[in-house]
């Protein structure tokens, strides 16, 4: 599984305090299944990723909207299925300065595998597919534009690695 890398790289770049003790910042997939078809091996994995911060002492707005601008890009189906509820968390309250907060992000990633003609198989994660404005610059901008205020090209931490 690929997302729950490229989610962590953008947190420990882009929020406040991670990059400094990443140790704060765990993952956890649940609820794992495997959706499949028979007479192919291609499949999709469907989860839960429990994305937990702990000791988190920054503004809360720095955690989520990073997250919100990943699921925009990696998993926009939570997005359009319910705009208002695109994913989950909870807080422990620790003190005035401090919480952990988790969150739960339902997830799916394509895998394509096809076989070897000299034997095995070669399985490939498949990206999401595109869902790019038909008028780009004219409607609005992507949320990791405003986040990172880069240009109209993803910045490449959110591009999940080969």
């Amino acid at each position: 599984m690929k997302k729950p890398e490229g989610l962590r790289r953008l947190l420990l770049k882009v929020v406040p305090g991670l990059a400094a003790d990443p140790s704060n910042l765990s993952m956890y997939i649940d609820k794992g299944s495997i959706s499949a078809r028979a007479g192919s091996l291609s499949f999709e994995y469907g989860y839960t990723l429990n994305v937990v911060v702990q000791d988190y002492a920054g503004d809360i707005d720095a955690l989520m909207v990073p997250i919100l601008a990943w699921v925009a890009e990696q998993q926009p189906d939570l997005i359009e299925r319910d705009p208002r509820k695109p994913f989950s968390f909870e807080c422990e309250i620790l003190d005035t300065d401090a919480a952990d907060v988790s969150i739960d992000l339902e997830l799916t990633e394509a895998v394509r595998v096809e076989r070897r003609a000299g034997g095995g198989y070669l399985p490939t994660h498949l990206d999401e597919p595109s869902r790019d404005d038909a008028f780009p610059g004219v409607c609005g901008v992507n949320l990791w534009q405003v986040l990172l205020r880069e240009e109209m090209n993803p910045p490449s931490i959110l591009a999940i690695p080969e």
